[in-house]
């Protein structure tokens, strides 16, 4: 999301200033608009989105723009209320029947009294004339009329002054159930025979089907449980420094053997279902070891999860709802090399079960985060991460007053520094580190521990972290530059470098020394001229000894006084 400025000419009223680019979207309101999607949507006009014009809008007319698109929604919106209230008071109703049966009734609107003739079970239609068949107007019945009561009737209804009256014709119109009431208008003093409304069952199993829908939950209920039950598979919660969590009880086994002796002793396939129907549709996830997977039904050895749903579909007949997002995260558990995990998809592999945790949001991709392209196995991560990255704010340390952005770098910076918070044990001594890369140093130095090197497979560089292994990738090798200067064809990687260079065109110098009161513009620059002040001579002659603040300076004394002498690169 863009809310920055740049410099250059409005392309509606040509003003000059610093305006927004129509090509970018832009938070209004917690409402992304993109102004030059506005102009196409409200004008029907298709702006030219030509390198060589200005695609900037000044905040005069964007505000003009808003209200036109606005006055536009407006118009829209009455003209349907408008249509909507004519086709309400149109007496013109339409009763959609099946052919059979408006073959057999015509139906016409007609201003009058419900006269239904009586029918009999074979269809056969009865005579008026008989009293006890005979269908009354509701008018006909007066309840306070001591005729059209039986003896002691009075008495019994005057126990009961509240009694709910059966609704009417009007009181229906009145209480939501207008389509019913109008449904009962178009077979006014028509005769509804039986074979009408058999046709009307039959035409309406016709088309209706047998189609049975089911909610999310549900869908990945069965999916998981098909897989659990009709393979060899070992589900289990997050691993966590103790051992490996069991699924079912959260009893926590220190190797993997232990866990699966402990599923075959005390779980059975019952309990799946039941276990899985305690999560909710956004935080169910199911880790399993796919070590030597088999099919359970027929004992034959499958190499991946997908294989195995598609022997299950195809052999054995099981049924998969496609359609639902995949929960169950693989996982090969090494015997020999606890310190090494392989990720199922890719083949990548990792120092710690976390790394390898946190990777598999890559391929699971669930849920996509609206800011930063960032994918997540269940919503509910999707949340944690919205909270703790993009939910903007003020969060000041109270002991060094500090300013954070978000709540999570607050925490991270309180534990780190002024809390001391070591999780990363060393696993042959005491000792114990704030951070992972640190202890493998220590590992690496006291322990004699083999060193993580991640080697490039472009220019054989490495690195020791893979982090800085894919940095390298996208920057030397594969020359990403996502970062354009908008007043010059200057491309760069990082944000920070684009920072840099816009200083060529603005020419602000906002980094001054505190003790001459000059300015710079990079804190490099005003860095280095610190070292005047304390007169830090880093620079050695390497002939004469003489030592000198800037690397320049010892160039020229060099080039002057030891010609002869080449300096290292």
């Amino acid at each position: 999301m863009e809310n920055t400025t740049v410099y250059g000419e409005c392309r509606c009223c040509l003003e000059a200033g610093y305006h927004q680019n129509m090509l970018k979207e832009y938070n209004f309101k917690n409402e992304r608009e993109k102004y030059i999607d506005m102009f196409l949507d409200c004008f029907n006009l298709y702006l030219s989105t030509n390198n060589d014009l200005s695609h900037l809008i000044c905040s005069s007319c964007v505000v003009e723009l808003r209200r036109a698109n606005k006055f536009k929604t407006m118009v829209i919106n009455n003209e349907q209320k408008l249509i909507t209230m004519k086709s309400n008071k149109d007496n013109t109703l339409y009763l959609h029947l099946p052919r059979s049966l408006e073959m057999e009734v015509d139906i016409k609107m007609e201003s009058q009294e419900i006269k239904a003739e009586p029918i009999t079970d074979n269809g056969d239609i009865l005579n008026n004339n008989d009293s006890d068949y005979s269908i009354h107007n509701e008018n006909d019945f007066d309840e306070t009329s001591k005729d059209s009561m039986i003896e002691g009737e009075t008495d019994i209804i005057a126990r009961f002054p509240n009694v709910i009256k059966l609704p009417t014709r009007d009181t229906l119109y009145n209480n939501g159930c207008a389509g019913y009431v109008k449904q009962l208008d178009l077979i006014r003093g028509k005769i509804i025979l039986p074979k009408m409304i058999e046709d009307i069952l039959k035409e309406s199993e016709r088309h209706t089907g047998k189609k049975i829908y089911i909610t999310e939950k549900i869908a990945q209920i069965l999916n998981t449980s098909t897989i659990l039950e009709n393979s060899n598979v070992t589900p289990f919660k997050s691993r966590n420094r103790s051992g490996f969590p069991c699924f079912f009880c959260r009893s926590i086994h220190e190797d993997l053997q232990g866990l699966q002796n402990h599923q075959r002793k005390l779980h059975t396939k019952t309990d799946i279902k039941k276990s899985l129907s305690t999560y909710g549709a956004e935080c169910l996830v199911v880790y399993v070891d796919i070590t030597d997977l088999k099919c359970t039904q027929c004992d034959l050895k499958i190499p991946n999860l997908n294989e195995l749903k598609t022997h299950l579909t195809r052999v054995h007949k099981k049924k998969f709802h496609p359609e639902i997002t995949d929960r169950i995260i693989p996982f090969k558990l090494s015997q020999d090399n606890e310190n090494k995990y392989e990720c199922q998809i890719c083949g990548f592999t990792f120092e710690t079960f976390g790394s390898i945790e946190r990777h598999m949001n890559v391929h699971f991709r669930n849920y996509v985060c609206k800011d930063c392209g960032t994918g997540f196995v269940t919503k509910y991560r999707l949340k944690v991460h919205t909270k703790s990255m993009h939910v903007g704010g003020t969060y000041p340390c109270e002991i060094c007053k500090k300013i954070f952005t978000t709540q999570q770098k607050h925490k991270n910076h309180v534990d780190t520094v002024h809390k001391l918070v070591k999780r990363f044990k060393c696993p042959h001594c005491p000792e114990r580190f704030s951070e992972y890369f640190r202890r493998q140093k220590h590992i690496v130095e006291i322990h004699d521990g083999t060193p993580l090197q991640y080697k490039c497979n472009v220019c054989d560089k490495s690195f020791d972290r893979r982090y800085t292994l894919s940095r390298h990738m996208k920057r030397d090798h594969l020359e990403e530059r996502d970062y354009q200067c908008q007043l010059c064809a200057y491309k760069c990687f990082t944000k920070n470098e684009l920072r840099v260079h816009m200083v060529k065109h603005t020419g602000e110098r906002i980094f001054e020394c505190s003790i001459c009161h000059k300015a710079y513009a990079r804190k490099k620059t005003l860095r280095e001229h610190m070292r005047i002040h304390n007169n830090d001579r880093r620079f050695a002659c390497a002939v004469c000894g003489q030592a000198f603040v800037q690397k320049c300076s010892l160039k020229g004394h060099v080039k002057t006084h030891h010609a002869d002498y080449h300096l290292p690169i």
